[in-house]
């Protein structure tokens, strides 16, 4: 393998192009296994051949060492490791680098395979399909299948980065000044994100709703909106921002963007998007369907400040 597979990874503008048409792209990989994964290519950088990888003493659970790249140190991370298939069986010399959480790093895997492109509704939550045994479910956040029949599990990336990096610690935050029937409504397919923003809004007083995919978002966006309004009265009274995931299983962050953006009873509600996904390709996407503004994931002070104003209007 070359030591960057720029064929995999080409035409990244064209990707950019996905957003709002509930479209994804997939890498896929093996892990030495029978079972199928993939990860979004929108978090990919690079696919290369393992370089030489150094040791260090007290590395967390998974991490196998650093490596330079291109003049930065990078961990590298066993995906075998998590999800219990570290056999011994293979030897692991391919690696993806990935970019997301504001972070690079190089994950371990036996082969690549290729990309393919998915809708999202194609894509379930791991709860509605069974994916293969004998992996961590709980690092299962999505399964999609493909013409064949053959499952893939997209692994849950952020989660396994939580848990070498741990968790940010949360700030101290102001305290938002809301009346009492006002709140925000998140979604967000990961379950450390969701835990997160709850910790999020909770120590900033805010009351809130949430679901776990973009398709359940709208449903109960739906109920939301057609209630029997007093009147005078709208949802623009009471809910005060939504706040939505790129990535999530059924329905993505841009189509649910621009679901509510064409909708006139939404009118005036502020949406942020939420995303570990942080290049300017992606805030690009978010624009193009219009979020009105785009904070990275797992910073919880940055995502404080980034709804304080929108809560003051």
């Amino acid at each position: 393998m070359p030591s960057t597979d720029a064929s995999l990874l080409a035409s990244v503008d064209a990707r950019t192009k996905l957003a709002g048409s509930n479209k994804m792209e997939i890498l896929l990989f093996s892990l030495g296994t029978r079972e199928t994964f993939g990860i979004n290519v929108f978090k990919v950088r690079e696919v290369s051949q393992t370089p030489t990888i150094t040791k260090t003493p007290n590395m967390p659970f998974g991490v196998e060492g650093v490596l330079s790249l291109r003049g930065n140190i990078i961990p590298v991370i066993s995906l075998a490791k998590f999800i219990g298939h570290d056999h011994g069986g293979s030897k692991f010399d391919t690696m993806i680098v990935t970019e997301f959480n504001k972070s690079t790093q190089a994950f371990l895997v036996d082969s690549v395979d290729r990309i393919i492109r998915v809708d999202w509704d194609k894509v379930r939550a791991p709860e509605n399909i069974m994916a293969a045994a004998g992996t961590n479910q709980n690092l299962i956040t999505a399964v999609t299948e493909l013409e064949n029949g053959k499952l893939v599990s997209i692994l849950d990336v952020e989660q396994i980065l939580a848990s070498v990096v741990g968790e940010p610690r949360l700030p101290d935050v102001p305290t938002a000044q809301l009346e009492i029937d006002q709140y925000i409504f998140f979604v967000d397919d990961s379950v450390v994100a969701r835990k997160e923003i709850t910790g999020v809004l909770e120590k900033m007083g805010i009351k809130f709703q949430q679901a776990t995919n973009g398709r359940e978002a709208w449903d109960r966006l739906q109920v939301l909106a057609g209630r029997n309004w007093a009147d005078g009265e709208c949802l623009h009274d009471y809910l005060k921002i939504i706040l939505v995931d790129a990535e999530m299983p059924e329905m993505d962050g841009y189509v649910l963007t621009k679901l509510i953006k064409s909708d006139q009873r939404f009118k005036g509600i502020p949406v942020i998007m939420h995303s570990s996904l942080s290049s300017n390709a992606n805030r690009a996407m978010g624009s193009s369907v219009g979020v009105d503004s785009y904070v990275a994931k797992f910073d919880p002070g940055v995502l404080a400040e980034t709804l304080i104003p929108f809560l003051q209007r």
